[in-house]
């Protein structure tokens, strides 16, 4: 995550994790996680998705985070999988240590972004999957246009040392490393989640763009018939297989 960002609390991760469960659980599924035996959490937080992993496979889970305090922390739920703290840029395991690795919303935090695809293409056994699920902010669609953060995001993830645009970045990164890759869009739209806000309350805003957010919650909070509101994250999920 870039040092300018901290960690979403546990809470807030766990509420993302259940927003993208659906999506996940096919990857999953697809993947044929239950006959996976050595499998990698990369960015794996307080273990919001871990134990996921953990009760769908048969073989060992190892769950890496650059912030030890997330692997410690009393609310994290890692379900007996191996805990390392390290870096996606330069991954401590040996070559071709995994069969199976999962990203979600973890990429976006990375940069270069090169350097962790390459240590995943590395640490990725031959027929390895990467499965990433990773939004792209610069697709946000929001309506009406009063409730639109579209430009807070983009400014404040960039700031932060974020991607904002990470979705469409990785797949090309991915094909130059060698894998053959699938690419599918969430294609769900559910109603606006309120809390969008309070996550982009977490990342540096200047105090202009804290007024305009402010601002924008008031009217959004306002709007209360059924479709009265749109507020759409692409995410790309992606299915990439080590050659």
């Amino acid at each position: 995550m870039g040092a300018s960002a901290a960690l979403p609390l546990p809470e807030q991760l766990t509420l993302q994790a259940q927003w993208l469960a659906p999506a996940r659980s096919r990857l999953l599924r697809e993947s044929g996680i239950a006959y996976r035996q050595r499998v990698f959490d990369l960015g794996a937080g307080y273990g919001a998705v871990t134990a996921e992993l953990v009760r769908r496979g048969d073989g060992r889970v190892t769950a890496l985070d650059r912030e030890f305090a997330a692997l410690t922390h009393p609310q994290s739920t890692f379900a007996g999988a191996w805990r390392v703290c390290g870096d996606a840029r330069e991954l401590p395991f040996a070559a071709h240590s995994f069969d199976l690795a999962l990203s979600q919303c973890t990429l976006l935090w990375t940069a270069p972004l090169d350097a962790a695809v390459a240590e995943l293409a590395r640490v990725l056994a031959p027929g390895g999957v990467l499965l990433a699920l990773e939004p792209d902010y610069g697709g946000l669609i929001e309506y009406p246009p009063a409730i639109a953060t579209r430009s807070l995001w983009l400014a404040a993830l960039s700031r932060a040392g974020a991607n904002p645009l990470v979705g469409r970045t990785l797949p090309g990164l991915l094909a130059a490393q060698g894998f053959n890759v699938r690419v599918r869009l969430f294609e769900v739209l559910p109603p606006p989640a309120p809390e969008r806000f309070a996550f982009l309350e977490g990342l540096p805003l200047t105090l202009e763009e804290r007024a305009t957010l402010t601002s924008i919650e008031h009217q959004a909070r306002a709007l209360k018939g059924p479709w009265s509101q749109i507020a759409h994250l692409p995410f790309f999920l992606i299915t990439a297989v080590r050659d």
